[in-house]
């Protein structure tokens, strides 16, 4: 794993992008739970004097396993996201000025 102040910093940013899924999101209660889970490893992790962090082997092994499905979650929420389809006729050339 990083040090202790990356994985600080990278926690920080999981959590805030989890907390920001839809609610319309099928995973945004998945999301809800992992997130309880990431605080209370980031809770411990940042309450250590300096920069040691007072983990288990076992615990940095669940933290980097709850991180990596916190970005699964994120990468499935992304793919629910319907952006809308470009008409072909509309291109970047065609400015209403030009006519």
């Amino acid at each position: 794993m990083d040090t202790p102040k990356n994985i600080l910093s990278l926690l920080d940013m999981l959590i805030a992008r989890l907390e920001r899924l839809s609610v319309d999101s099928t995973w945004a209660h998945h999301a809800s739970g992992l997130r309880g889970s990431l605080l209370r490893y980031q809770e411990k992790m940042s309450s250590s004097p300096g920069n040691e962090v007072n983990l288990t082997a076992l615990e940095a092994a669940q933290v980097e396993e709850l991180m990596q499905t916190g970005f699964s979650i994120l990468e499935k929420a992304a793919l629910e996201i319907d952006f809308p389809v470009r008409d072909a006729r509309s291109t970047v050339d065609n400015n209403p000025r030009d006519r």
